[in-house]
């Protein structure tokens, strides 16, 4: 069967992959394009599973929302380059219009769900490495669902969800703006780890001189109390400084506005994952016998 163009373009539209792998599919399978697709998708697993031990730290978050629903995820790449490539953020918004509407609660149930198009998550992700030639994960999912939902994406590397009771958009897109800018540990007081406290009071005890520690004891509480106060607002959401009004808080905030933060996501691009650092004059003086 004469392999034609129009024949290879319907295919590299409905695979994603290039024009010479399209083309000899359609010749060693004799122009049947569901035969070439189905060999396509196994020799893109193959491909994909050669690269998965490659550290890809670099990548996007994607965002989709449709009213008070939303998600964030995280695709990783090997280099910033193709997380700048065209394809790859197109792979990225597929992602998280399919996380939206399959409601995958994490990366593995996510992988199974169904693309736009035809297929799966990982069908997908398979094809694109084949067209980029990297390592691309699926990471990790975040989402929320409430009356007043806000997301904000930051030069695509950091997104977040804020879910607030009450309030106006507005105001959960500013809080969803300091929370990128800030990334508070924690929400409210309450959520401190009884640990963290224990431990934080005793570093500041430690630091103080033996005349302070030698003051009565509920002078010393009041003392240190203090201190690990100040240490909690620094890593709580509420006792931060609003970074769009410095002179209150954000509880100030949202108290002037009848609101509460519910919950909130932040996802940053490679967050914990370990980067490789290429040393390439290192290994060139190797391999040249200098080192």
């Amino acid at each position: 069967m004469e392999i034609t163009a129009s024949l290879v373009k319907e295919l590299r539209e409905r695979s994603g992959a290039g024009m010479m792998e399209c083309k000899k599919a359609l010749s060693e399978l004799n122009g049947d394009i569901d035969a070439a697709m189905e060999h396509l998708r196994k020799t893109g697993l193959a491909k994909a599973d050669k690269k998965s031990d490659r550290v890809a730290a670099e990548g996007r978050i994607g965002h989709a929302q449709d009213g008070g629903n939303a998600v964030l995820v995280e695709i990783n790449s090997e280099t910033d380059f193709v997380a700048k490539d065209d394809n790859f953020l197109g792979f990225v918004d597929k992602v998280a219009k399919a996380a939206l509407t399959s409601g995958a609660a994490d990366a593995d149930a996510l992988k199974a769900a169904s693309v736009d198009g035809g297929g799966t998550v990982e069908e997908a992700r398979a094809a694109i490495i084949a067209k980029v030639g990297e390592n691309v994960q699926v990471r990790r999912v975040a989402r929320t669902s409430g009356d007043n939902v806000a997301a904000y994406i930051h030069g695509g590397r950091i997104g977040v969800l804020v879910n607030l009771k009450g309030g106006t958009p507005e105001l959960a897109k500013g809080i969803a703006m300091h929370i990128a800018a800030m990334n508070p540990p924690y929400n409210k007081a309450a959520d401190v780890p009884a640990d963290f406290l224990a431990k934080e009071k005793e570093i500041e005890l430690a630091k103080m001189s033996d005349k302070d520690r030698a003051k009565p004891a509920e002078i010393l509480e009041k003392i240190i109390g203090g201190k690990v106060q100040k240490i909690v607002n620094e890593v709580t959401l509420y006792g931060q400084p609003y970074a769009l009004d410095t002179d209150k808080s954000v509880e100030a905030t949202l108290k002037a506005a009848g609101a509460e933060v519910v919950s909130f996501s932040r996802l940053a691009v490679g967050e914990g994952i370990e980067k490789v650092v290429e040393d390439y004059a290192a290994e060139v003086m190797k391999q040249a016998g200098l080192a």
